[in-house]
């Protein structure tokens, strides 16, 4: 499955790499991207773990950047 999710405060382009990087490394994820400009973050993950998933991205997302949100 793959989604799109808006992001809230991502404060830098740097900020965005080392969360798509982070969330690369998550089992279950096919591919990810992190758009600092766009505001926007997409995500490939296994269907059948996708919710599951979708929490580790955001968990681990607060550790590289704790002001942005995710739109779930």
């Amino acid at each position: 499955m793959k989604k799109t999710f808006k992001l809230i405060d991502l404060d830098c382009a740097n900020c965005a790499a080392k969360m798509e990087t982070a969330i690369k490394k998550i089992d279950g994820v096919a591919d990810a991207s992190v758009s600092f400009m766009a505001q926007k973050m997409t995500v490939e993950a296994d269907d059948a773990r996708f919710d599951d998933i979708v929490k580790q991205i955001v968990k681990t997302c607060k550790k590289v950047e704790p002001d942005c949100e995710i739109v779930l």
